[in-house]
Order: C-alpha cells, then sequence, then structure tokens
C-alpha cells in the first residue's frame, strides 16, 4: 500500500495512527465481552477504520456526521466519552437512549453526530435536510453521511442523491464498499461496474477512493470539505474496503471464501500505516506500546465506570413522558373586532401565511407548492412573499422529503412538508413512523415537523386520491394527529400544530376546502390540540365524529330536530379528548361514533373499546359504529355514495335511539 503524505503534518499523521487504533481495540475488548455475555450484540467495523476517521477528522467539529453500525471510528474521532459508550451498549442510563435502543442507533447534539435506524435509508435524507438548513442559515458547513453497497439499493439513496443535487446541497455521501450486504455479495446488490458510477446519473462529482489507505481518505476528503464549503454542491465517494468479520458476529464468515479473507488481511489499514509510519521514523516498537497501553487503560477504566453502573430502571410514568418533547402551550386569543367570513381552504391559507411571518425559521416543502401554488392553492403568492428558499418545490420523492424535514429540524429549523394527497403518504411511511415518530423517545431528539394531509373522499376522485387514511397513524407511538372540520379549528389548530415541537400530521379534507365557511379572526391564533369541541348538547345520544362526519351529523340533526343529541367534534385524534366522551356518555347512556375510514381498526374502534370498558355501567345499549365499507373507496359517483356512511348513518342513528 503507497501512502502520500502530501502537505498532512508528522503530528496529524500520528494523530490518523492513534485515532484508527482506539476503535480496533475497543472492538478487539468487545468481542471478548460478546462471547462472555456482557454484552448482547456488535456489529464489527474490523478492517474499515480508516473511513470513518479519515472522514470524520476532515469535518470541523460541528458540522454533522450520520454515521452506520460500522462507523465506531466516528464516534471516538469526535471523543465521545467511553463510558457513555459502553453504557449505551449495555443499555444504560448514562447512554444515549436510556436502554430505549441499542449499539449505534444513537445521535448526540453535543458531538453532531445523528445515528441511524435499522431501515438505513431515512439518514441519507436527514443529511439532505441538515445541510439544506445550511444554506438557508448562510453557513459554510459541510454535512457527511455514511451508507453501505447494500443500502444504495435502496429507493431512499437514488432519492437523497436527485434531491442533493437539484438543490445544491453540500453532503458527502459516502459508500463503504464492503463487499458483502450481511451474505449477499456485490455483484448480486447492484449491476453497474462501479457504485461511483451512480454519482453520474445525478448530475454530481464522484470519487473511487482506497478505503484502507489512512492518508487517501484523509487528504482526499479534506480537500473536498474546503472545496464544499466555499462552493456548495452533493459529492459521492465510494470507499473500497472489506468487512472481515460477519454482519455481526453471530452471522459469522462462512459464505466469504478463504482466499478473499486472506488477500484483504494484507490490506489491514492499522498493520499497513503503522509499518509506514515505522519507516518514516515516526513510530518504533516502544512509541507503539506506549500508546497501545495508554488506550487499554482508558478503555478498561472506562468500562468498569460502566459495570458498576446499576441496571437501568424506570416507571410508566417516566416511559410515556418521553414519547414527546415537553410543549408549553400558550393560547392566543383572536381578535373578534376583526373578523372574516372565510372557507376551510383560506383558513388553512391564512394560518400558514400567518406561521411563516412569525418564525423566519420555518421552511415549506412539497411537490408544486411554489409558483403554482400547490394542487388546491393553499401556497399560493407565497414565493412573492417569502422566496422561493423557504418555498421549496420538491421532487417526486415523499419519503427522503420526509426525512429532509427531520435535517431541517436536527439542524434548528421548523418546517411543513404538504403531501399532494394524504394517499401518498404510503411512500413516505418509513420516515414518518420509524423516524419522526420515535426520535424523541429513543435519544431525545425532537421532530419539528407538520405534515398535511389533504384527504377524503365525496368527490369522485377514487383509491389513490380520496382515502382517509388517519389510522395509520394514529397507531404510531409519537405521533401527533390533528383533523379539523372547521374553518376556524384548522386555523389556530394549524399555528399551534407549527408552534409544537413534535411530529404532527394535519388532516385536510379536500370536500370542506371550499365548502364551508365559518367566522374567522383576522389575525393569528392558537387553540390547544387534544381537545374536542362540544357542538350539540342534549340528553338522549352521544354522537362523535370528526372531519366530513360532523357535517355529516349537523345536518341530519338538522333534519330531524327531535332528536336530542350531544354531538361531539374531536379535532383531534391523537391525542384523544376521551374525558369529553366519557362525560357525554355518563350523562347520554348512548354512544354513536361516525367515521368515514372504512370500519375495522379505526378510530372509532379504539373509542368504541374505551367506553366500554370505563363506561360500561353507564351504557344504555351497545356502542355503535358508523363507517365507510371494508373495499378501496371507489371513483364512480354511484358507488362512492354507497360506499359512504353518509346515507346510513341516520338511520343507524335512530336505530340506537330507539333501542
Amino acid at each position: 500500500m503507497k501512502f502520500n503524505t502530501g502537505n498532512i503534518s508528522l503530528n496529524q499523521q500520528l494523530l490518523l495512527y492513534k485515532r484508527m487504533l482506539k476503535p480496533r481495540l475497543i472492538e478487539e475488548k468487545m468481542l471478548i465481552l460478546l462471547r462472555q455475555g456482557k454484552i448482547s450484540k456488535w456489529f464489527s467495523g474490523i478492517g474499515q477504520e480508516a473511513i470513518s476517521v479519515g472522514v470524520t477528522s476532515s469535518l470541523e467539529q460541528d458540522e454533522y456526521i450520520l454515521p452506520m453500525h460500522r462507523n465506531l471510528g466516528v464516534f471516538t474521532t469526535r471523543e465521545i466519552p467511553l463510558h457513555r459508550l459502553f453504557s449505551q451498549w449495555q443499555g444504560k442510563a448514562n447512554g444515549f437512549t436510556k436502554g430505549r435502543d441499542r449499539s449505534f442507533h444513537f445521535g448526540s447534539q453535543e458531538f453532531n453526530i445523528v445515528g441511524m435506524i435499522s431501515h438505513l435509508g431515512p439518514q441519507l435524507g436527514i443529511a439532505d435536510g441538515i445541510a439544506l438548513a445550511s444554506v438557508l442559515k448562510k453557513q459554510p458547513k459541510v454535512t457527511a453521511v455514511f451508507t453501505g453497497e447494500g443500502g444504495t439499493s435502496e429507493g431512499d439513496f437514488h432519492e437523497a442523491l436527485n434531491v442533493a443535487s437539484v438543490w445544491s446541497l453540500p453532503v458527502l455521501f459516502c459508500i463503504e464498499n464492503n463487499g458483502y450486504g450481511l451474505s449477499t455479495p456485490s455483484k448480486e446488490q447492484y449491476y453497474c461496474k462501479h457504485l461511483v458510477d451512480k454519482g453520474i446519473g445525478y448530475g454530481m462529482e464522484a470519487y473511487q477512493i482506497n478505503g484502507n489507505n489512512i492518508l487517501e481518505v484523509y487528504s482526499k476528503v479534506n480537500e473536498l470539505c474546503e472545496s464544499l464549503r466555499k462552493n456548495p454542491r452533493p459529492i459521492l465517494l465510494e470507499f473500497l474496503t472489506f468487512r472481515m468479520r460477519g454482519h455481526e458476529e453471530a452471522s459469522g464468515t462462512a459464505y466469504v471464501p478463504d482466499a478473499l479473507l486472506e488477500e484483504w488481511a494484507t490490506k489491514d489499514p492499522i498493520t499497513n500505516y503503522e509499518a509506514f509510519l515505522k519507516t518514516k521514523g515516526i513510530l518504533n516498537d516502544e512509541i507503539i506500546n506506549t500508546i497501545t497501553s495508554e488506550i487499554k487503560k482508558e478503555i478498561n477504566e472506562n468500562l468498569q465506570l460502566a459495570f458498576d453502573e446499576p441496571s437501568i430502571t424506570s416507571t410508566r410514568e417516566n416511559e410515556l413522558n418521553d414519547v414527546f418533547k415537553s410543549f408549553d402551550f400558550k393560547e392566543v386569543k383572536g381578535n373578534n373586532d376583526s373578523i372574516k367570513n372565510i372557507r376551510f381552504v383560506d383558513a388553512i391559507s391564512e394560518g400558514l401565511k400567518q406561521s411563516m411571518g412569525k418564525y423566519d425559521n420555518l421552511v415549506i416543502m412539497g411537490q408544486d407548492v411554489a409558483e403554482y401554488g400547490g394542487v388546491f392553492k393553499i401556497t399560493e403568492g407565497f414565493v412573492e412573499k417569502f422566496g422561493k428558499e423557504r418555498v421549496r418545490n420538491t421532487p417526486i420523492c415523499e419519503s427522503i422529503i420526509v426525512s429532509a424535514a427531520m435535517g431541517l429540524s436536527i439542524n434548528g429549523m421548523k418546517a411543513v412538508m404538504e403531501m399532494q394527497f394524504a394517499d401518498f403518504v404510503s411512500s413516505g411511511f418509513n420516515p414518518v413512523v420509524n423516524l419522526l415518530a420515535k426520535s424523541y423517545y429513543r435519544w431525545a431528539e425532537n421532530a419539528d415537523v407538520v405534515i398535511r394531509m389533504p384527504c377524503g373522499g365525496g368527490v369522485g376522485a377514487g383509491p389513490f386520491h380520496s382515502q382517509t387514511n388517519e389510522a395509520w397513524f394514529t397507531k404510531t407511538p409519537g405521533l401527533k394527529v390533528v383533523y379539523p372540520a372547521f374553518p376556524y379549528d384548522a386555523k389556530g389548530l394549524l399555528a399551534t400544530a407549527i408552534e409544537d415541537p413534535n411530529p404532527v400530521l394535519f388532516f385536510e379534507h379536500k370536500a370542506l376546502y371550499r365548502s364551508i365557511y365559518q367566522d374567522v379572526p383576522e389575525d393569528y391564533f392558537t387553540l390547544s390540540i387534544g381537545k374536542a369541541s362540544k357542538l350539540r348538547d342534549g340528553k338522549a345520544i352521544s354522537i362523535v365524529s370528526y372531519g366530513a362526519g360532523v357535517h355529516w351529523a349537523l345536518a341530519t340533526l338538522e333534519n330531524n330536530s327531535e332528536i336530542d343529541a350531544d354531538l361531539i367534534d374531536l379535532r383531534s385524534l391523537a391525542p384523544l379528548d376521551m374525558e369529553t366522551i366519557y362525560a357525554s356518555v355518563k350523562k347520554t347512556g348512548k354512544l354513536l361514533v361516525l367515521q368515514e375510514d372504512s370500519l375495522f381498526g379505526g378510530i372509532a374502534s379504539d373509542i368504541s373499546a374505551l367506553v366500554m370498558e370505563n363506561c360500561f355501567e353507564y351504557l344504555d345499549a351497545p356502542v355503535k359504529r358508523v363507517a365507510s365499507i371494508e373495499t378501496p373507496i371507489p371513483f364512480a359517483k354511484d358507488l362512492e355514495k354507497e360506499y359512504l356512511p353518509k346515507e346510513r348513518f341516520t338511520q343507524e342513528l335512530l336505530d340506537l335511539i330507539a333501542y
């Protein structure tokens, strides 16, 4: 292996050696502890240390880096205290996840590290978002993100490269091509000759680097970082290396030919570099022994600290309190002397516009949201007022834009993403439920993200533009779900959702956009998320609904004045205001829950179950659920009419009253 020192100082050459040796010695110790049953799992990066150390050493301390599970050298080069790493791997309190996640599935704002999730792809989009925030804040910073050759097969990889290229984001996409994705060899992962060639299709610079040569890694990445700080743009790096141990230790390496292991053993990044430094007179056996002894001493002392730490304990209250970041809601009341009668769609637009004025760190992203104003014209005129940097058209790639919204949040900004139609969230489902929802619970990193979800039927749009899919998300702890039915609520709740530092899915029924009017204060105001609204007061029956269902219920009550009903508009589905429902049921003794979603697995089922568990002795009849039929929502008018519960609701209500 040939080493070219270039302009790298002698001190830096020695420091790079120490930085590679430390993770190697930690790993050797961890493998012993694994066999002793003192840690539960290990993903080895032996043989790949030069990449982690070289890249991290090229970055400034406040530049974000997004490693994977074989990048221990990132954490040690950033000088995270070893006892905290060891506590993390043992699931103890001094780790970074309070025992809630394992190995390298964590991040730390203190060290500007954002850890991976097992689904791999979203971290590439997070890097895009972090880099976008740096650009918007006029900060000359580089963001580096890692993936493996197997990860390049994921759709998120391609989406992230495309977005970074279109937006000229200063991201280093670092591919560690180590030969195998678990047991699948590279030749079965991609068909192009070299992974570096994938950069060409996205119009970006791309370089192939010997990932086992620390000086080549460090000098090239350092050169590129200096360039990117002056001229922001994405760059793809393919590091050629090899995984000398199994995907994780239990996997073994039986699927790897012995000759291949022997070949790569001769290319070990540490032994080769050590030999080179010896020839330069920078190292000798005595210095090596001294360095090794110091590192081993540090490892053992910090291990003892972790071993001495008691096993973690918690309470149900603690666990539940850490699902969301604390939000001190402060009600802002609108000026009732200045109101106007506006449509639902206008209320959404006003709330969004006033929030953009209130928060100069708020970014709107989505397909066609800029000059075109969005398909529902909610952001029409926003570019002229706030500029294209903050009102951003996105490529058609929902998954990576959700992840980029998380990246913006990590780097101190707020994001509102518009799903052009709520149906399309299925293309971004993974980062919503596995990234946004779980990050605060896992490592105390909140997602200051609102996803707007135009939804619902009654407009003849068929099975891909008409779903009301809120139940996909009310099941997922860590997400707030808001679903207003009136312009006043829509404006106030949207303002609160943007203020809230937690992820909020904000459902907006398309059929209400231009059909529902209401008097709404012209200025900025907020409403509390998680509080239902009682629209009618009665004694015979409780009706609970949300979205378009509220208006169906109102129409029925107006046409049947003899029905003496409580009518409750939930307004938000997570958190759910069950106390208001319980109080109503205890008064009336009967409950009907109306939802537009199909019946099985919807929010009505949970409300019914909770009322049965907590108010059974007050009930005079079974709880009734009324919902759409169990088919996808059809296109033709008569078929859609049969699908929706609007026409069936009145009879179901009368039957329950007569029970």
